[in-house]
């Protein structure tokens, strides 16, 4: 697998999200956001969340993709079965989210995250990286019923670009 192409999508985010943070003013960031609930702020720090929550998913994928395909099949269905509360629970959890950290720890905390899944990334050989398991696609529309650590690392990406669409900051259309 080629990581390149998924190092510099992380860097390219990364770059971006500072740009978004650095030139939307105070009144751009309360504004609300095309398709969501959230205000830029608070889905911009949602951006960030799918970066954390990444490291969670690979230290999944890397376990259970060990277990007989049974176990993740079951455990993404559990998790599907969860889903209501789960769009709660990480709902909710965006609301304050950039008033805990501030713009200066958001960017910190991204920049520590995709430096760290970076490093990780080079590190992984290739039998890691087609490891996969079982996903609860109820969560999430990029989540495939299989997915490997290849695609998680992926999909942090995927889910940034997917929210930034929904952004209503001046420079987001850039």
């Amino acid at each position: 697998m080629d990581r390149q192409p998924i190092v510099a999508e992380m860097e390219r985010a990364r770059l971006d999200f500072h740009r978004l943070l650095d030139t939307a003013t105070s009144a751009d960031l309360r504004a609300g956001t095309d398709g969501t609930r959230w205000t830029n702020e608070q889905l911009l720090f949602h951006m960030l969340f799918g970066y954390l929550v990444v490291r969670t998913l690979l230290v999944l994928v890397h376990v259970l993709s060990r277990a007989p395909r049974g176990v993740s099949r079951r455990f993404a269905a559990a998790l599907n079965a969860a889903t209501k509360p789960f769009h709660v629970v990480n709902y909710v959890g965006s609301l304050g989210g950039a008033r805990v950290l501030g713009h200066a720890g958001m960017e910190r905390v991204l920049d520590h995250v995709i430096a760290r899944l970076q490093a990780r990334l080079l590190r992984e050989s290739d039998a890691a990286l087609a490891r996969g398991m079982h996903f609860p696609v109820g969560w999430d529309p990029y989540f495939t019923d299989v997915m490997t650590v290849g695609d998680v690392y992926h999909y942090a990406t995927q889910h940034y670009d997917h929210h930034r669409r929904q952004l209503t900051l001046p420079g987001a259309s850039a």
